[in-house]
């Protein structure tokens, strides 16, 4: 066994040029699962993610298709022994639109060598991790030292039935550990375990003062204006320093890793001289608290607005919670706060929207055990513990479906990768160490699970 773990450096790197060339082919396809977009690609992606699991040795390859949902690629390899673990991999092959092609430094779908890497629309979000288990496969010829479950979805970006399917199925899901690749390093060269996922609700708040809008100058002053009672009741929500300030919203210090102010500055493109808002820590600001952005506004547009008192106006609000709060408790809480309001005496119409539950990883088992080791000799430094503001629904899913399941996101993305935006790359120091990362978590955790088995 320390012979096959000692190779594994050798093999990831005899394997990379391979790699890298399938990437791009995968990231060719420009394969957005969005509507008004071709169905075709992502069939196309579908079918070459199908050919290379084959490649690399996996014979059981199966598909869900569910309602309106792009299909999901299944495939099981059977555990080499009866008490070998069983780890689902997670990814998925269709990617968000482009944007505006403008923007970008050459084609979104011709996947172009830069220093260091490779930019495509996709290729950090999610091909590169695609690849990653195909690569891990590829490292012991198809036959890993654990059973594995490989669940690849094609809709992962504009959401589908799926997030809700795991729980459905279990059997299907059912493993001792899982690998969401659908993450990346808080910054390049710092291996990074996501431990945990904010939870998001949306509500809705209007407000009706007339019948219809009624000229400014006659009225204006004692006719009741929408907008002005909407934005008075929206600047209830934050207090002067820009912290939340709802009743009944979680918020704890964050003990894991943080950005930087000016990482996350430079992330989220925050003017030199612009100062940042909300106080504390930005671990709690983004990840252990919660965030209320206001998403839509319905009011007359600038460029056209008569001189008129505006009769009615709308907001959409996007809040984020505290990855243990429960997303319709938070919600509620909101719904109450701007119920409770009479600006200028007039009342709102709140309406709740959506909701997703956050989730907590619990990171004291033999996988996590497992992965510490494997990251830390992939990446050559100890593994950071940090969060992710944005939600993954489908991770409470496989959670449910698997409950005794340890669930670790980690993979080749990072947080420079411009993921969602034009130029999206993707390191290959950061491909390399997430696929080294997966073949020697195969083997440690193998290891520690026998070493487990046998006490």
């Amino acid at each position: 066994m320390h012979h096959e773990a000692n190779a594994l450096e050798p093999t990831v790197d005899a394997l990379m040029d391979g790699l890298c060339a399938d990437l791009k082919r995968l990231a060719a396809i420009p394969s957005i699962a969005f509507p008004g977009f071709s169905p075709e690609p992502v069939l196309q992606a579908r079918d070459l993610v199908v050919a290379l699991l084959r490649d690399a040795g996996v014979t059981d390859i199966g598909e869900l298709n569910l309602p309106d949902t792009a299909p999901v690629i299944t495939a099981t390899v059977p555990p080499p022994t009866p008490d070998a673990p069983t780890v689902l991999l997670y990814g998925h092959y269709d990617v968000q639109p482009p944007g505006a092609e403008h923007l970008w430094d050459s084609p979104p779908f011709e996947p172009t060598d830069i220093e260091g890497g490779i930019r495509a629309r996709g290729i950090a979000d999610d091909k590169a991790n695609v690849m990653v288990h195909i690569g891990a496969l590829r490292a012991f010829g198809g036959r890993p030292p654990v059973g594995l479950k490989i669940v690849i979805e094609g809709q992962e970006e504009y959401g589908s039935a799926f997030d809700d399917y795991p729980p459905t199925d279990p059997d299907l899901f059912a493993c001792d550990a899982m690998i969401i690749a659908d993450t990346g390093s808080i910054r390049p060269g710092t291996p990074t375990l996501t431990t945990a996922l904010r939870g998001a609700a949306e509500v809705f708040v209007e407000a009706r003062t007339l019948g219809a809008a009624v000229h400014s100058g006659e009225y204006g002053g004692a006719a009741p204006d929408a907008l002005l009672v909407l934005v008075k009741a929206l600047a209830t929500l934050h207090d002067v320093h820009g912290d939340v300030a709802v009743e009944g919203l979680r918020r704890e210090p964050w003990s894991g890793t943080a950005l930087t102010d000016d990482e996350f500055r430079e992330l989220a493109g925050v003017p030199r001289g612009t100062p940042l808002i909300g106080s504390g820590g930005l671990g709690e600001r983004l990840w252990s608290g919660p965030a209320i952005t206001v998403v839509g506004l319905d009011a007359p547009p600038v460029d056209h607005a008569a001189s008129a008192v505006v009769p009615h106006a709308r907001a959409r609000l996007n809040l984020r919670v505290h990855p243990q709060q429960d997303p319709k408790e938070a919600q509620a809480a909101l719904v109450r706060h701007l119920r409770s309001l009479r600006p200028f005496g007039i009342p709102l119409t709140v309406t709740p929207g959506d909701t997703g539950p956050g989730y907590e990883a619990a990171t004291d088992g033999p996988a996590y055990r497992a992965a510490r080791t494997a990251l830390r000799r992939a990446w050559g430094a100890d593994p950071v513990h940090t969060a992710s503001g944005g939600s993954i629904p489908l991770v409470n899913g496989l959670a449910k479906a698997a409950p005794g399941a340890e669930i670790l996101l980690f993979g080749a993305e990072d947080n420079l990768c411009n993921l969602h935006g034009p130029n999206e790359r993707v390191l290959l120091s950061e491909l390399r160490a997430a696929l080294l990362a997966e073949a020697a978590f195969f083997t440690e955790y193998a290891a520690t699970h026998r070493a487990g088995a046998a006490t």
